[in-house]
């Protein structure tokens, strides 16, 4: 099976937000959801690569939004978690029990691909070539306080950060794009855009620190 990635923004409006969480939740008490998980672990197990792409389609934002918030805020070192994670399911993933299984066994591979980036920065910085990697990460904080973290410390940013995060990671808009949008210069919307993601990396590690949830 040869597998494709393409890294895919996340959604940020506010509307959205509110029920992000709920909306993302797995439904354990549905028979049928988890037949669905035990059938798509089999035949990925099989090497079926639409099954892999189902897979892929299903989980990617939520896993984003996961890595993301695990990762503090580092986009970079996120989009490269959820990448190896995938990539893992395709040479590693069998038996599943239920959809909530399958999510764990995910997010279980998410944390240790992510921890191990941590501790190579730990080691050597320059090897891992991420710019900006948390001095320290939580890999024990549960999925859904995990997720939370991240809602709410978008839903805390000022409109128009707000928005500059939704243009560049949900509508996958170049900063020239986001300037014209702006009406501004291609300077003004990156510095702007950079303060934006730099807030949202400070929000989480400061909520991730007091243990908020």
């Amino acid at each position: 099976m040869t597998v494709m990635i393409h890294s895919m923004p996340f959604p940020v409006s506010e509307r959205k937000l509110r029920s992000t969480v709920k909306a993302f939740a797995v439904q354990t008490s549905a028979p049928e959801a988890d037949d669905r998980a035990r059938r798509l672990a089999a035949s990925i197990a099989r090497g079926e690569e639409s099954a892999f792409v189902e897979l892929y389609d299903r989980y990617q934002k939520r896993l984003f939004r996961f890595a993301l918030a695990l990762g503090q805020g580092n986009e970079t070192l996120a989009h490269e978690t959820v990448q190896s994670t995938f990539l893992t399911a395709a040479a590693k993933l069998r038996s599943i029990q239920s959809e909530e299984h399958l999510w764990n066994w995910l997010a279980n591979v998410a944390r240790q691909h992510l921890g191990k980036a941590w501790r190579q920065r730990q080691r050597d910085p320059v090897m891992l070539n991420v710019a900006e990697v948390p001095e320290q990460v939580n890999i024990d904080a549960s999925d859904h306080a995990l997720e939370a973290q991240l809602d709410a410390a978008l839903l805390s940013m000022q409109a128009l950060e707000r928005q500059l995060i939704e243009w560049f990671y949900f509508d996958g808009l170049s900063h020239k794009e986001i300037a014209d949008r702006l009406g501004g210069s291609l300077k003004a919307a990156s510095s702007r855009l950079e303060r934006a993601r730099a807030n949202l990396r400070a929000l989480l590690k400061q909520k991730i620190s007091n243990n908020e949830f």
